[in-house]
């Protein structure tokens, strides 16, 4: 049987306690990362993106040009 929520008793957690409780997990997830293995799909879509950069550094758009264009999308103009 697997954990769940319900047999570890999370379910009965206030809200604020299980956000502290995520939290913790989140650090020892990253805490280990170096012990996942990433796949080599993901390795070879990062080549291919790294090299695009590399071929037009200047292709794309700024965090804040795509920022100020999903606010304007979406009616948020700050």
């Amino acid at each position: 049987m697997h954990a769940t929520a319900k047999s570890l008793g999370i379910d009965r957690l206030r809200l604020a306690e299980r956000i502290l409780l995520v939290e913790e997990i989140w650090d020892s997830i990253a805490a280990d990362a170096e012990a996942l293995d990433v796949p080599q799909s993901h390795k070879d879509e990062l080549d291919r993106r790294l090299a695009a950069y590399h071929a037009d550094p200047h292709a794309g758009s700024s965090w804040e040009e795509v920022k100020a264009r999903l606010q304007k999308q979406s009616g948020v103009i700050p």
